[in-house]
């Protein structure tokens, strides 16, 4: 009992636990990915974290509140060390994502970036083994994405008086004459 208490009173919530801003209440998740025939990984981890948090996550845009749209999902591979035979035996694999959040007709969230990289060494004895390998870290880093994009949805939406013009980033707007 005591350790309970001591939990709740620093803060500690389980994993789905924290509030869902009202504006991703009722979402539908738009991804502008024109080349793809299946959704990306992001796309599923979203939906259940959003769902884990109470949101309805609706199949069509007309249907939600917001649209959580992911404007650009780039996934890249670079070598960042070869063998001495020339072939690669490390790689980085490295997603970016670029997406805003819109209710209403209007942007709530300005565009937002987030990237991830990891790296993984590569064996031309097992080249199907290490296929696997890439396919799955590839999930892995869009599911962390998801989670990271949920805590900076969840801490630019929740605060008091957000407005999308109060999560541009701030430029100076003073003359330089004036002290800083």
């Amino acid at each position: 009992m005591l350790l309970a208490a001591g939990l709740t009173a620093c803060g500690f919530q389980l994993r789905g636990g924290r509030p869902l801003p009202d504006v991703l209440r009722s979402v539908f998740i738009e991804v502008n990915q024109d080349y793809r025939t299946l959704e990306p990984p992001i796309v599923a981890s979203l939906r259940s974290a959003l769902r884990a948090r109470g949101a309805e996550v609706q199949r069509k845009a007309r249907d939600a509140r917001a649209s959580l749209v992911i404007e650009q999902l780039d996934e890249r591979r670079q070598v960042i060390s070869v063998g001495a035979d020339g072939k690669a035996i490390e790689y980085e694999l490295t997603t970016t994502i670029q997406y805003t959040v819109k209710a209403d007709g209007e942007t709530v969230l300005p565009q937002q970036t987030l990237s991830l990289s990891r790296d993984y060494s590569f064996n031309a004895d097992a080249v199907l083994a290490k296929e696997a390998e890439e396919l799955k870290l590839r999930e892995a880093i869009q599911a962390e994405l998801a989670e990271l994009m949920m805590l900076r949805l969840e801490a630019s939406l929740m605060m008091p008086g957000t407005t999308s013009e109060s999560l541009r980033p701030s430029v100076d707007q003073r003359p330089p004459s004036e002290p800083r």
